[in-house]
């Protein structure tokens, strides 16, 4: 079990670094039931820091999978009026989000895909107000992470169940700078300047487009949106809050133009999605386009993120991350895309950050979609890095600038 002073460090870094609790604003914490002392301990965290009202949304993946195995598929796409006035109330009241993620990776991987997909779909079109709070940072939110006993079986499978929460649990605390011996508050804020100051370098250049190769295979030119904004490491809100959507986070992220996609990227990690791992798996895109693909594992699960919409067939973003990095350095697959996305650089199929082009936020749907904004119901990562990939950035000017060589930043 966590101790007690190492549970309430995460808890601070959650209200203080991840959604910078603002005084008197109400605060929305969505927690699975099993997570439920970090809960508490965010709750309390957030009290200390001046919110005025902390609301829990729990959920429970046990709950969840009995609904599919008995439900009908029309009840479940039936989304309760009383659950979306929840979350409506909070956005009303311009309250800052606490997401506790604890996934139950291949939990579902026997459920059907085709009801796991309407309910997805159903709750994105009345949660789509919700969405584009969160995306377009009208108020802060964050996202951390607390181990199960599935999920941490999934990344140790030679260790009993206590051993590997245990485990698991160690290595959340790594990856999120997290230990007893350091001021996590301070440390956080020392990396978070290192990941905005390179923000900088990268948005001086005006790139017009990155060419990514490696030996697997990977050979892909992507074009980025007139006016991207490089961004990371912390986030700011319509009203000047700063904020760290990610708890761990190491990435530097941009914007691709939907169309602008051309050539074959590999995946050299699995993905995890709604509770469904694919593995081994590669895209081929044209003119922005997923034109062919396959998986080794769970290729269905791919197609079925494919054939959301017609935004889930083009690229989103694009994030950059060192191969020597915290998360990295753990050598351990996550099966869990918040951690393994900070342990490589990955892109995202679906939908973009308006934050990652200039003035994103003060944008209408149509004007962030005539800049080659990419919307979509889904946001699904995936990671390409590998310990020799090259990266190199083509300005407007056909200058050639070398980003990355052997898997780490150059610049």
């Amino acid at each position: 079990m966590i101790k007690k002073e190492l549970l309430e460090k995460l808890a601070k870094v959650a209200v203080k670094i991840g959604a910078n609790v603002q005084k008197n604003q109400l605060v929305g914490i969505m927690g699975p039931t099993g997570s439920y002392e970090l809960v508490r301990e965010i709750t309390k965290q957030a009290y200390e820091a001046g919110a005025k009202k902390v609301i829990v949304v729990w959920r429970d993946e046990y709950i969840k999978r009995y609904g599919y195995e008995y439900q009908s598929l029309e009840n479940l796409k039936e989304v309760p009026t009383w659950s979306v006035d929840q979350i409506q109330y909070i956005v009303d009241q311009g309250g800052c989000i606490i997401n506790v993620n604890s996934p139950t990776s291949d939990f579902l991987k026997d459920v059907d895909k085709n009801k796991i997909q309407a309910v997805s779909k159903a709750s994105a079109e009345v949660m789509h107000f919700f969405s584009e709070y969160i995306m377009s940072s009208k108020a802060q939110w964050t996202i951390i992470c607390a181990p199960n006993k599935i999920w941490a079986k999934k990344v140790f499978p030679n260790l009993n169940e206590d051993d590997a929460v245990e485990a698991l649990w160690d290595a959340i605390l790594k990856a999120s700078r997290v230990n007893d011996n350091t001021d996590s508050l301070k440390e956080w804020n020392k990396h978070i300047q290192e990941i905005v100051n390179r923000n900088k370098i990268l948005n001086d250049y005006k790139f017009d487009r990155l060419i990514l190769k490696n030996k697997l295979g990977t050979n892909i030119e992507l074009k980025l949106v007139e006016e991207h904004n490089w961004v990371g490491g912390r986030s700011q809100t319509t009203n000047n809050v700063y904020f760290n959507p990610n708890i761990p986070t190491e990435e530097n992220f941009t914007m691709i133009h939907r169309d602008g996609v051309n050539g074959k990227v590999y995946a050299t990690k699995p993905m995890s999605f709604q509770g469904k791992t694919v593995n081994e798996f590669w895209l081929e895109f044209k003119d922005g386009v997923v034109i062919d693909y396959d998986a080794k594992q769970n290729k269905e699960v791919l197609e079925s993120i494919i054939n959301t919409d017609e935004g889930s067939k083009h690229l989103g973003e694009i994030a950059l991350i060192n191969f020597d990095s915290p998360v990295s350095n753990l050598d351990i697959v996550f099966y869990n895309t918040m951690f393994d996305e900070n342990s490589s650089c990955h892109m995202s199929l679906g939908r973009a950050t308006p934050l990652s082009i200039k003035d994103g936020h003060k944008m209408e749907l149509n004007e962030l979609k005539a800049k080659g904004y990419n919307h979509s119901a889904v946001q699904a990562d995936f990671m390409f890095g590998s310990p020799d990939l090259s990266i190199i950035g083509i300005t407007k000017t056909d200058e050639e600038i070398k980003i990355f060589s052997n898997g780490n930043f150059t610049i």
